[in-house]
C-alpha cells in the first residue's frame, strides 16, 4: 500500500519545473525555445512550464527512437532483460509514490487519493508487463509435407503514443508496458495540460537503466508537436486515447503512412440496473463510476437505466447521495475536485444549462466548496431523472459529473437503450439472476461489461477498448502485446 501524500506537498509539487523533453537519454528545451505555462485546475494559477515542441523536435525524438530499435542495446536485449528494466521502472516509481501522486493531483486536479491510486496502477503495469516480456511466443502451423511453418511475434518499431490529460500517468503505462515489454522504442507526446509526469517517469526509465533513446517524451500543443508526430513517415505505430474527432484526424495521418493505430475514443456508458439486483451494494459503485476524477473518464458510467419497479427507491437514494457531494481543491482530497480546464468547463456548464433549459428534471445538485479557489474549474455534481433517450444528455459525452437516469421495463429495453447511443466502452449490469446475467453480458455491445460491479482496480490485467465510435484496438492484459506486434510466418522448405 503506497502512502497519500500530505495536502502541503500536494499544493507544491512540480512548482517551479522548467520544462524540458526526453529525446535519446537526454534533457532538452524545445529548439525554438518555447515554452507553454502549466497551471493548476484548483485555482488556475500558473506554477510551472513544459517545451512547446514543434516538428523539429518530433523529428529529433523519432530519430533517437528509431537508432535505438535498430542499432542500440536494446535491438539485440533478451525479452528476459526488457521486463527486467520494466520491473525496475516499476520499482523506481514505488520509490517516488508520493512526489508522482501529489505532481499528478496538482496537473490535473484529481484528489489526492486518486492520485496515489494512479500511481498504484502505473507501478502494476510496470510489473504486469514486466512479468509478461518473454512469456509472448509464436506457433507452428500444420502445412504441407517437407514444409516446416512457423509463426513469430515480433514489434512494429517505433510506437507514437498521444495521451490525455484525464489519466496520464496510467494510460502513459498501459502504453509504455506493452510497447516496451515487445521490444518497440517509444515518442510520447502527453497532452499540454498535463505532462509533468509523463517527463518524470521518462526521467525514472533513464534512472532503472533504459538504453538511450527507448523512452522518449516530447511536450507541446496537439495541433504542433501532436499533429507531427501522428504523420511521422518514421513512426511504425501510433496509439491514442482522447475524442473522436481527435482520433480520426490522428487515423487520417496515419493512414497517409499506411500505418496501424489503437484508438480508445471515449464512451457514453451505461450500468443496467434490475428489479433484483443488491441495491445497497450498486448504490456506492454507481456514483463514483460517475464523480471518479470529476467524470472526466472515458469509462464513466454516466447513463443508469433503472427497471420500474425499482426506479423510485434508486433515483431517491442517488439524489440524497448527490446532494452530500462536493467539489474541492485537489490538495482537499474531497469527493472530486476541479475540471481540467476552463474550456471542459465550459463544456459541462453548456450541458447542464441546456438540459435544464429543456426541462428535464433535476433531482439533486451537490455542491462547490466555499473555499475552492475563484480561479478554479469547478462543476457541482448534477442528477438528472426521466432523460429523453434521443436527447444530447443521452448519447453525448458530456465528461463531467453529470448522471442521467432512465427507467425500462424488461430486458429487450434495456439492451436497446443500452446499446441506443454511438458509443460502445463499457457497461454495467446488476441482476442476481444468473441467466440474466449472461444474456445481458452477451447483447450488450460494450468492450467491457461488468456484472454486479463496475471497475476493477485499474483493471491492468482485463483487455479494454470499444466498439462503434468509443474506438477500435485493445489495451491492458495481454491482448495489448498483441496490439503492440505483428505476426511474421517464416516457411522452411527442407524436403
Amino acid at each position: 500500500m503506497l502512502t497519500k501524500p500530505d495536502s502541503d506537498l500536494a499544493r507544491r509539487a512540480g512548482e517551479g519545473a522548467p520544462g524540458h523533453n526526453v529525446i535519446g537519454g537526454a534533457l532538452a528545451a524545445a529548439r525554438s525555445g518555447a515554452v507553454l505555462e502549466v497551471a493548476s485546475p484548483s485555482d488556475g494559477i500558473g506554477f510551472a512550464k513544459i517545451a512547446r515542441s514543434d516538428a523539429a523536435d518530433v523529428d529529433a525524438a523519432v530519430a533517437a527512437a528509431r537508432a535505438a530499435f535498430e542499432a542500440g542495446p536494446w535491438a539485440k536485449m533478451a525479452a528476459a532483460e526488457r521486463g527486467r528494466l520494466l520491473t525496475r521502472l516499476g520499482d523506481r516509481i514505488a520509490d517516488h509514490a508520493g512526489e508522482l501522486a501529489a505532481l499528478e493531483s496538482r496537473d490535473t486536479g484529481k484528489p489526492l487519493r486518486q492520485g496515489i491510486a494512479d500511481v498504484t496502477a502505473t507501478l502494476r503495469y510496470f510489473e504486469y508487463y514486466g512479468g509478461a516480456a518473454d512469456k509472448v511466443h509464436g506457433e507452428q502451423i500444420p502445412f504441407l509435407d517437407g514444409y516446416t511453418a512457423l509463426t513469430l511475434r515480433e514489434p512494429h518499431g517505433v510506437v507514437a503514443g498521444i495521451i490525455p490529460w484525464n489519466y496520464p500517468l496510467q494510460i502513459l503505462a498501459r502504453v509504455a508496458g506493452a510497447a516496451l515489454a515487445m521490444g518497440n522504442t517509444l515518442v510520447i507526446k502527453p497532452a499540454e495540460d498535463a505532462s509533468l509526469t509523463a517527463i518524470r517517469v521518462a526521467e525514472l526509465a533513464l534512472d532503472a537503466g533504459f538504453p538511450d533513446g527507448v523512452f522518449n517524451v516530447v511536450t507541446g500543443l496537439g495541433s504542433e508537436a501532436g499533429a507531427a508526430l501522428s504523420a511521422h513517415a518514421d513512426v511504425d505505430y501510433v496509439t491514442f486515447t482522447g475524442s473522436p474527432a481527435t482520433g480520426t484526424a490522428i487515423q487520417t495521418a496515419a493512414a497517409e503512412n499506411n500505418r496501424g493505430v489503437t484508438m480508445e475514443l471515449g464512451g457514453k456508458s451505461p450500468q443496467i440496473v434490475f428489479a433484483d439486483a443488491d441495491i445497497e451494494a450498486a448504490l456506492p459503485v454507481l456514483v463514483n463510476a460517475i464523480i471518479q476524477n470529476g467524470g472526466q473518464t472515458c469509462s464513466a458510467g454516466s447513463r443508469i437505466l433503472i427497471e420500474r419497479p425499482v426506479y423510485d427507491t434508486v433515483a431517491s437514494e442517488l439524489a440524497a447521495r448527490f446532494a452530500a457531494l462536493t467539489a474541492e481543491p485537489h490538495w482537499a482530497d474531497g469527493d472530486l475536485g476541479p475540471l481540467i480546464n476552463a474550456k471542459q468547463a465550459e463544456r459541462v456548464t453548456r450541458f447542464v444549462a441546456n438540459a435544464k433549459a429543456a426541462g428535464t428534471d433535476v433531482l439533486a445538485e451537490g455542491s462547490i466548496a466555499a473555499d475552492a479557489p475563484k480561479g478554479g474549474h469547478y462543476q457541482a455534481p448534477v442528477l438528472f431523472g426521466a432523460v429523453e433517450p434521443d436527447s444530447a444528455l443521452a448519447r453525448e459525452e458530456v465528461f463531467g459529473p453529470v448522471l442521467s437516469l432512465f427507467v425500462f421495463d424488461g430486458e429487450e429495453e434495456a439492451v436497446r437503450l443500452a446499446n441506443g447511443t454511438d458509443y460502445g466502452l463499457v457497461a454495467g449490469v446488476w441482476t442476481k439472476d444468473g441467466g440474466r446475467q449472461h444474456r445481458m453480458a452477451k447483447r450488450v455491445r460494450a468492450g467491457q461489461v461488468f456484472v454486479n460491479g463496475y471497475g476493477a482496480g485499474g483493471g491492468i490485467e482485463l483487455p479494454f477498448g470499444g466498439f462503434k465510435r468509443s474506438g477500435h484496438g485493445r489495451e491492458k492484459g495481454f491482448e495489448a502485446l498483441r496490439d503492440m506486434s505483428a505476426t511474421k510466418t517464416v516457411i522452411f522448405n527442407h524436403g
